[in-house]
């Protein structure tokens, strides 16, 4: 299933990945690996990946989910 607004996408997402590294670094987060939609780090020990533009998060150490 595709986006509704794809053109909304391509202008927001960069903008969110830029926040949520800054984010990230911020409170001591090292990531892991990026790409132009996700970014993954450790937290427990265990790969998190998360999506910025949907906001989800996954992952062995925590509740998969938004928030």
């Amino acid at each position: 299933m595709s986006r509704l607004d794809t053109e909304r996408q391509k202008e927001l997402e960069p903008q969110r990945m830029e926040y949520a590294k800054q984010q990230l670094l911020s409170i001591g987060f090292q990531i892991y690996e990026e790409s132009d939609t996700y970014i993954k780090f450790h937290y427990k020990g265990e790969v998190i990946t998360f999506y910025p533009y949907t906001g989800w998060a996954s992952g062995k150490s925590i509740k998969d989910g938004r928030g």
